[in-house]
């Protein structure tokens, strides 16, 4: 179990620091906030990737395919937190 929640925190890391690097623009977040984004888009990609392919990981939690779901997630969460998430003053 614990083993599992610390790839959980890695992969979740790595996705996070990827979509951050790979989405353009200035993301002011911290190191917490990049775990935290990364771990939501795993979640993210692996319930579209669910969706689309109706499988479960049965062969393992580390695989290349889930990897690379988890930054697509992540960046889908990223780009929604861009457009959402902030809101700018209102200047009169």
């Amino acid at each position: 179990m614990l083993g599992l929640i610390i790839s959980i925190i890695i992969v979740g890391f790595i996705a996070g620091a990827l979509a951050r690097f790979l989405v353009p623009g200035k993301q002011p977040m911290s190191w917490a906030q990049t775990l935290i984004l990364g771990i939501v888009g795993s979640f993210v990609g692996g319930f579209l990737g669910y969706l689309l392919f109706r499988n479960d990981a049965q062969n393992g939690f580390l695989q290349p395919s889930g990897i690379i779901g988890s930054v697509v997630g992540a960046i889908i969460v990223l780009l929604l937190w861009n457009k959402f998430g902030r809101r700018s003053a209102v200047t009169r």
